[in-house]
């Protein structure tokens, strides 16, 4: 009996609670008509390969339903492969609450049903390639070492409709940063999901080792991952905006930057949940100094970012960049963790805006983020914003996953973490 042409084939995928893609290879006709069947357990995989403890036990049946984003990768054999992103549904094809991308949907029909608008996004990844020779940080001669690899690279982003924006080296050894142009939020979430798995496919074609590691040692320079947000109305026009305000945002803009500072103990837990994260989450490292929105600074947890005459329009250009997350939480989830969170400030306070002339004074007096996932983890399990907008099914079932992976790595030293992580991703 011949060989299946990997051309006839689609994995499809979902994107789990570890940020893991996970999912089942069909042929094209049979996704297209009914999708592929799947397990609520799966759902409790953790990061290292094992089950955390959950509800679902041996029983239950799902679908995976074809979502609209997917990507086609070179195969070994000369043919192609594709990823398409789904959905998890129940048999009957109604939204099963376990589902992370469900979660993303629901978060944007709120924030759509609340306030009229839509949200855009751009995930910004940094992620080191192993087997390059050593270069400087930024240096025309990284770039060089690899360059096969990175113009592959930013081939198949646009051939498969990624839009790529910038590719460039970075300052840790082998260190990359990759970014795809801002997108309605829930597409952008799928690009970012997909773009992990393109680079560490394609490094892998071009014998290196790719990894999104928060940290590859305790004391190394860490990979983030940026999430840009800005705000549509339903005419297309931004409101973030104002120019009669401090670093030109709104009071809106403001107040849903300090519904994510609010929540920050919380939130941390869904957009920097590895063992290893929060190694890389502490002041003078130029990723999150504490709890605070500011102007151009790149340690408040949301930066608003500086305009450009040179670009036009600062309306156009105006977005908040949210900067505690890494390449270990799941994009969906973030989506909706931030919408969440920035709907709680709209009817609190007024938050203050940092300007960018604070000093590290100012910057010691603000609130700190959580020392390690443990905590931030049980400031999830009691924050009332999340208690409410997660489903207990996929909150439970995050907890239950986390921990287990935290109990999985119990026993061993900060730089033996950070290894094991960066193994998985």
């Amino acid at each position: 009996m011949p060989a299946a042409d990997s051309d006839q084939l689609t994995f499809l995928a979902t994107c789990d609670l570890a940020a893991k893609v996970r999912g089942r290879a069909a042929t094209d006709d049979d996704v297209r008509r009914r999708g592929v069947g799947w397990v609520p357990a799966n759902l409790a995989i953790n990061a290292f390969g094992g089950l955390a403890d959950n509800v679902f036990g041996s029983t239950g049946d799902l679908r995976l339903r074809p979502a609209e984003t997917a990507i086609t990768l070179p195969a070994a054999d000369g043919g192609t492969a594709k990823i398409q992103l789904a959905e998890q549904v129940t048999t009957d094809g109604e939204p099963w609450p376990g589902c992370p991308r469900t979660l993303a949907r629901t978060a944007l029909d709120r924030l759509r049903d609340e306030t009229g608008l839509e949200l855009v996004a751009s995930f910004e990844h940094e992620f080191v390639l192993h087997g390059l020779p050593d270069s400087a940080p930024f240096s025309w001669q990284r770039f060089r070492h690899a360059e096969a690899f990175g113009l592959e690279l930013v081939q198949l982003l646009t051939d498969n409709g990624l839009e790529p924006e910038n590719w460039l080296p970075e300052y840790a050894p082998g260190q990359f940063e990759i970014t795809l142009r801002p997108a309605p939020a829930l597409i952008a979430a799928d690009r970012a999901i997909l773009l992990r798995e393109l680079v560490r496919d394609t490094a892998r074609r071009h014998g290196y080792t790719a990894t999104f590691g928060p940290l590859l040692e305790p004391g190394g320079v860490g990979n983030g991952v940026h999430v840009h947000l800005s705000f549509l109305d339903a005419d297309g026009n931004p409101v973030l905006y104002d120019a009669s305000r401090p670093a030109g945002l709104s009071v809106w803009g403001l107040r849903f930057a300090g519904g994510i500072a609010n929540r920050a103990a919380a939130l941390t837990a869904l957009t920097a949940p590895s063992p290893s994260s929060f190694l890389r989450l502490r002041p003078h490292r130029w990723s999150v100094a504490g709890a605070f929105v500011a102007e151009r600074n790149r340690e408040a947890l949301v930066r608003v970012c500086p305009t450009s005459s040179l670009v036009g329009d600062p309306a156009q250009q105006l977005n908040l960049e949210y900067r505690a997350c890494d390449a270990t939480a799941n994009p969906w989830i973030v989506i909706a963790a931030l919408v969440h969170a920035g709907l709680s400030g709209l009817k609190a306070p007024e938050p203050k805006l940092w300007p960018e002339t604070m000093t590290e004074s100012d910057t010691e007096s603000v609130p700190r983020l959580p020392e390690n996932l443990r905590d931030a983890l049980k400031a999830l399990a009691t924050d009332p914003v999340f208690t409410q907008h997660l489903p207990h099914e996929l909150l439970d079932t995050y907890q239950a996953v986390k921990q287990s992976e935290l109990d999985a790595v119990a026993e061993v030293e900060d730089d033996e973490i950070c290894r094991r992580v960066c193994d998985v991703y």
